[in-house]
């Protein structure tokens, strides 16, 4: 599929760019500055483990991708519980800094849909049980009931493009997985 392989060479393009090495942890807090109207890249990952997602949340919610690398349901819940929620749901980069103009494009390669949300300041989320004891933000209340939330949904394999942001930094997190977070300066 085309926009799979642009966005695919998009995100290759992003990590060559930090000057880091292969792998997404290596490259979890890069800071990746553009100074051309070139759109700037942020991938949200997971590792959701299918039979038990799909068992509690209904068949196809998760269409795990990764190579071997699962966490399953109640782990996730578990660890978010225990306020260590797993590091494998992610957003890459967590800092991006870009100038005003420039397209923001994330791109959803995990298994399951994430929120990409815009914050004055981070926190939780609207699943309690992943909150791991703080608030929810008043921007994700409501969850997909809240129309601002519907609209930040990035499902699987797909993409959503913010354009036209304002100078200064900009806060975004999954209100789903509310560890999930970015923080975006825009010069």
């Amino acid at each position: 599929m085309r926009t799979y392989s642009t966005l695919l060479g998009l995100t290759i393009a992003a990590v060559l760019s930090t000057g880091a090495s292969a792998g997404a942890q290596n490259f979890s807090s890069s800071l990746i500055q553009l100074g051309s109207p070139n759109p700037v890249q942020i991938v949200a990952l997971d590792e959701c483990e299918p039979y038990s997602f799909n068992k509690n949340l209904g068949a196809d919610f998760c269409k795990n991708i990764a190579l071997g690398a699962t966490t399953s349901f109640d782990e996730l819940f578990t660890e978010a519980m225990q306020g260590q929620p797993d590091p494998n749901w992610d957003f890459e980069p967590d800092d991006v800094a870009m100038s005003k103009g420039t397209l923001l494009s994330v791109v959803n390669q995990g298994g399951e849909p994430h929120t990409f949300t815009e914050v004055k300041k981070f926190g939780g989320g609207f699943v309690d049980g992943l909150n791991h004891g703080e608030n929810t933000v008043p921007e994700c209340d409501r969850g997909f009931g809240n129309l601002k939330v519907a609209r930040t949904r990035i499902l699987q394999g797909s993409r959503l493009d913010f354009a036209g942001l304002t100078k200064g930094k900009h806060f975004f997190q999954c209100c789903i997985h509310p560890w999930m977070r970015v923080e975006v300066d825009v010069k």
